[in-house]
């Protein structure tokens, strides 16, 4: 999609996967919350408070954000299209979210926060390559060049 349309296009496309990224946080969050807390708000996607290793919830909120990362890799085939650019489309959403956290809550002082988030950014990166790399090196039908004889 990016290659096609230059610097508009990849600007859609970040966008299209910074909201691809975020439907996906919050239907993993509607999972794993959706029955432990009796009211779900953004503190459970930009606090950093909320990110934590001592309450089943905050596990609940770790596996949200660590299979999101693994949903972004699988977008990223659609988005980004080459493997080389998978670590920069990444970056720039995990980017945008300590942003996003920075305004909501302050600099993140958790070191469970770090973690998480710099997991779910290098499984993002690497997974997305991967696959990447696999959509790349796939061969190409050449049945309709053939012609029938």
């Amino acid at each position: 999609m990016a290659q096609q349309y230059g610097t508009l296009g990849l600007s859609l496309a970040r966008l299209y996967a910074f909201n691809a990224h975020s439907i996906s946080l919050g239907v993993f969050m509607i999972l794993f919350l959706g029955l432990r807390v009796p009211r779900l708000s953004l503190v459970y996607f930009f606090d950093y408070a909320t990110l934590t290793t001592s309450t089943v919830t905050g596990w609940c909120v770790i596996a949200s954000f660590l299979f999101t990362s693994l949903a972004g890799a699988v977008y990223m085939i659609f988005v980004v299209e080459r493997a080389r650019k998978c670590l920069d489309f990444s970056a720039t959403l995990y980017i945008i979210h300590l942003y996003l956290c920075i305004l909501n809550g302050g600099w993140p002082s958790s070191m469970a926060w770090w973690v998480v988030n710099g997991t779910g950014l290098a499984v993002m990166a690497l997974l997305a390559e991967y696959l990447c790399i696999k959509r790349e090196q796939r061969e190409i039908p050449m049945d309709r060049f053939h012609s029938r004889v």
